[in-house]
């Protein structure tokens, strides 16, 4: 099903760092793509979400990478998602992806959800 292509007015951007975890995660689960997504939920309203997965659904946005990893957003999520910088940060407190995210209006204190 990789005939699923890009939407050209959806943008996401990963760090180096935050695909080479994914990259990570998908390889120790040999999973063919990873799936990042906005579900209702959260202390603020809606919650990030991964799910590494076989294959995408046909209406699946399919986005791969230079590092080889594909990843999957879903219509619902696009318009949460467009414009959102994805990082992976790891400190001596937390380790964890982060969203620098344009679509949101508010966001609870751990980082996991957010309003929009």
């Amino acid at each position: 099903m990789d005939s699923v292509q890009q939407a050209t007015d959806f943008n996401i951007t990963f760090t180096k760092a935050a695909l080479g975890e994914m990259k990570k995660f998908a390889e120790v689960e040999n999973a063919n793509y990873f799936r990042i997504s906005v579900l209702p939920g959260g202390c603020s309203g809606f919650k990030y979400d991964f799910n590494l997965v076989d294959n995408p659904e046909e209406d699946d946005i399919v986005i791969e990478q230079e590092n080889g990893l594909k990843v999957i957003v879903d219509p619902f999520s696009t318009s949460y998602l467009n414009g959102t910088l994805v990082h992976y940060v790891m400190s001596m407190q937390a380790s964890g992806f982060t969203f620098n995210n344009p679509n949101s209006t508010a966001k609870c204190g751990c980082g996991s959800s957010f309003a929009a």
